[in-house]
């Protein structure tokens, strides 16, 4: 059936099934769609906060507060009261299980965005465990520039907050409702930031499983390019290779396995094409009066190239949405071979060589820093929250493929392979030596054939920790602190060669960390100098902690910061 006869993206049975429609987590719901229309949701207010206990565990050596498995706890450990911090505003929006409010930050000022989660909605473990995973995994694509901020999660007696930054620019479904459809240079353009989004997941390990308009928002009204991608409920954690059975998602946007209920990370792709098709013509690839009807036509698979727009659109552009949109997952592109896609790429011109994944690229810059920082690191790294890390202690585990709690030579050569990397063996030989804190660890690396040198748990995290962690005062504070032992205000040679004998770090020359991080050179290292060093781009030369002399040779040998 042409386009014609299926009606705008912007008609009333559209906008009904998708706009208002909340994503759907198994076969019976998706064919009841669940209205998210505020007028017909009951107003909630802003919950007054309560807090909840939490306790020590360690796992693979690493301070870490667990899980608590009592009550009606869902982030299961202590948080701050949120309106000891913020100042809850107007309603913003309204979902089935909250709302979401605009809040002020009391210290500075600064608007966000506050997810008020109501428990008593969260009615089963499967409820409680996807709010649980929606933290973790926002805490493990933070950093990504297309990616909504988190900044923190609250829990008291009534609700989860989850408070995050502030998109004020609208849906991006709402833009296209206005456009009708975009031009190819613009589709392109909110094709390579959604296919982006997903490739990052993807190296992370992580499924978003729910793309659509309606969960792009624009920071900026008038900068059709500044989107993020928000919600991500239904998400989940994956490892290369698993395969999922529960039936997501939403109506229009479902790829054909999910539905057959065997699928994986292609599914998001699958998504994207969905996406482009309606970019570039304002209408779904996939159409029909029902949902059944619409799972029909997913499953069957036929596209329409015929109707208007299409015979207008380049052949390039429908080369790339067949092959987004192949019924068979197996053949179908990845999210980077999108992105280097002739019709994606800037110029017609694809990227000459592949992009590292998240992690490897994490890695790359943690070798880079001197032993100060990575120490710092290690320490801010304990300091973490339980959601904070999960994203990350999920990769680890996919790569301790023996449960010994450390990483391997091999291990981490085919962990780093299944997310995507093509190192040869000698750089992720020199970038895990680069990672050590142990020096007798390095040594066995160097020395032993059998590779019996390891990463253990502690040293990935702070390895792989994204940097805007760095940002958080508290953490930076916590972190001068454990070096500062008798609170003078400044780090002395004699502290950091304490903290270095702490760390079993031999191979290291203090005075020359010294230098190049004290700037007004009294002979130590003040606060602001400590804060200068840890928020600049990766100093130090490779791991060794040496001088400014030999940090400017590294760098001169390398492209990278």
């Amino acid at each position: 059936m042409g386009n014609a006869c299926r009606g705008s993206f912007g008609s009333k049975y559209f906008q009904r099934e998708t706009k208002g429609s909340e994503s759907t987590r198994n076969s019976s719901s998706l064919t009841h769609s669940i209205s998210l229309d505020s007028s017909n949701q009951p107003s909630e207010e802003a919950p007054k906060p309560a807090v909840k206990a939490g306790k020590e565990s360690v796992i693979g050596g690493f301070m870490r507060r667990a899980m608590e498995p009592l009550g009606n706890s869902v982030l299961g450990h202590r948080t701050a009261n949120i309106s000891d911090l913020y100042t809850l505003g107007r309603k913003l929006g309204q979902g089935q299980f909250g709302t979401t409010f605009l809040c002020t930050e009391i210290t500075t000022g600064v608007e966000y965005a506050c997810k008020s989660i109501s428990k008593r909605k969260l009615i089963t473990k499967e409820d409680v465990d996807d709010v649980r995973r929606e933290i973790q995994i926002m805490h493990h694509l933070s950093g990504h520039k297309n990616v909504v901020q988190i900044k923190g999660a609250y829990e008291d007696s009534l609700s989860v907050h989850i408070v995050m930054e502030l998109c004020g620019g609208g849906e991006l479904f709402d833009r296209i409702i206005e456009r009708g459809h975009y031009s190819e240079r613009k589709a392109a353009d909110v094709t390579k930031i959604v296919v982006g989004v997903v490739e990052a997941c993807h190296s992370l390990g992580v499924m978003h499983r729910d793309l659509k308009p309606e969960n792009f928002l624009l920071v900026n009204k008038d900068d059709d390019l500044s989107l993020k991608a928000i919600d991500f409920g239904l998400s989940v954690f994956f490892k290369p290779g698993q395969m999922f059975t529960d039936v997501v998602g939403s109506p229009y946007y479902v790829a054909p396995e999910v539905l057959c209920k065997h699928y994986g990370p292609e599914a998001d792709v699958w998504t994207a094409g969905v996406i482009l098709y309606i970019l570039l013509s304002g209408v779904p690839p996939f159409w029909a009066e029902t949902q059944q009807g619409i799972f029909d036509a997913v499953l069957k698979g036929h596209i329409d190239f015929d109707s208007e727009p299409w015979p207008l659109i380049s052949d390039s552009a429908k080369d790339l949405i067949r092959k987004m949109l192949c019924s068979r997952p197996r053949d179908r592109l990845t999210a980077h071979q999108v992105l280097c896609h002739p019709w994606i790429c800037e110029n017609g011109v694809a990227p000459d060589r592949a992009l590292d994944p998240a992690v490897l690229s994490r890695l790359k810059q943690f070798s880079a820093m001197n032993k100060l920082k990575k120490m710092a690191l290690r320490v801010i790294a304990e300091s973490l929250s339980e959601e904070e890390i999960a994203g990350l202690r999920e990769m680890f585990m996919t790569m301790d493929t023996d449960n010994s709690g450390a990483i391997t030579f091999d291990e981490l050569k085919a962990g780093l392979r299944r997310y995507g990397s093509t190192l040869k063996d000698t750089e992720i030989r020199d970038l895990m030596d680069a990672c050590f804190f142990n020096k007798a660890n390095k040594k066995a690396l160097q020395a032993d054939v059998d590779n019996s040198g390891t990463i253990d748990y502690g040293e990935f995290i702070a390895a792989t920790v994204h940097h805007n962690k760095l940002e958080r005062e508290e953490h930076l504070a916590a972190a001068f602190s454990y070096f500062d032992k008798d609170r003078s205000g400044y780090i002395t040679v004699d502290e950091l060669q304490q903290a270095c004998k702490e760390h079993n770090i031999t191979d290291v020359f203090i005075e020359d960390i010294i230098k190049e991080v004290d700037q007004d050179n009294d002979g130590r290292i003040d606060y602001g100098e400590f804060v200068a060093m840890m928020r600049k781009g990766n100093i130090g030369n490779v791991g060794l902690g040496l001088g400014r002399r030999t940090m400017r040779n590294s760098l001169r040998m390398s492209t990278r910061e």
